[in-house]
């Protein structure tokens, strides 16, 4: 039986007009609907403000694109963004798209898409317009996003000072320590997931979160399989249930 390909998803990000600091919280959004494969951003890049989006673009394996205002008071980078996303579209490889932007001007983009039947998840600030919001199927604030991961990471570091023992980091199977950075991703993904009544979450679902966010892959850091690393993490527990499926429990 051949193995089921996740969605392909398209990233287009309106770099002018969104933030840096949202780039996490989108991409870990964007995998309820399948694999963000294409990541690209557009905007002038000469410009000093785009300073934050230029820092990062390598990290999340963004492909900027490059586009020169020509004429004061015109936007090409807008049409070039929409272009791509239409050759996209009529090449039937993409599965769903999400556009980060705060301009009402890509709520054409967005109905011609969900004409088609594909989902468009938009992401921009608390002002963006409403016309776009609507256009979307599913809008999300940014902003909003924010704040929640930096809540939960502030609520999640409290509560392990005060409750949770002190662990030296265990080795993985080449025998060094697992990253704090990795550990970080492991805990978001897992944040991110759905958990049942006793606070466990699908290892496949906590791992396909994982590799959403970045070229995560547990055999960079020494292991086999992902199971693998959550065993050696003192962070966390797992569990293998009777239907053969493996889950996992971040301890507290």
């Amino acid at each position: 039986m051949a193995k089921e390909t996740p969605p392909n998803i398209a990233l287009l990000i309106d770099a002018d007009n969104a933030s840096p600091a949202g780039i996490d919280p989108v991409l870990t959004v964007l995998a309820e609907l399948g694999t963000v494969n294409i990541r690209r951003a557009y905007a002038n890049w000469r410009k000093p403000a785009l300073k934050g989006w230029a820092d990062i673009v390598h990290k999340f394996g963004i492909e900027p694109q490059q586009q020169f205002d020509l004429t004061k008071g015109k936007n090409a980078t807008d049409m070039k963004m929409t272009i791509d996303a239409m050759d996209l579209l009529f090449r039937g490889r993409v599965d769903g798209f999400g556009i980060m932007s705060s301009d009402s001007d890509f709520m054409p983009l967005a109905q011609r898409i969900r004409q088609d039947g594909l989902p468009v998840y938009g992401f921009g600030g608390e002002k963006t317009p409403e016309a776009f919001k609507q256009a979307c199927t599913r809008f999300i604030d940014v902003g909003a996003l924010i704040k929640v991961q930096s809540a939960e990471k502030k609520a999640e570091i409290a509560t392990s000072s005060k409750a949770a023992p002190k662990h030296e980091p265990k080795p993985s199977a080449g025998g060094s320590a697992i990253d704090d950075e990795v550990i970080k991703l492991l805990i978001d993904a897992y944040q991110a997931s759905k958990r049942d009544e006793r606070g466990f979450a699908s290892l496949s679902e906590v791992g396909k979160l994982a590799g959403n966010r970045s070229s995560f892959d547990v055999r960079n850091h020494g292991f086999a399989r992902l199971l693998d690393m959550f065993e050696a993490s003192p962070q966390f527990v797992t569990e293998r249930r009777e239907n053969g499926g493996l889950f996992v429990k971040r301890l507290r």
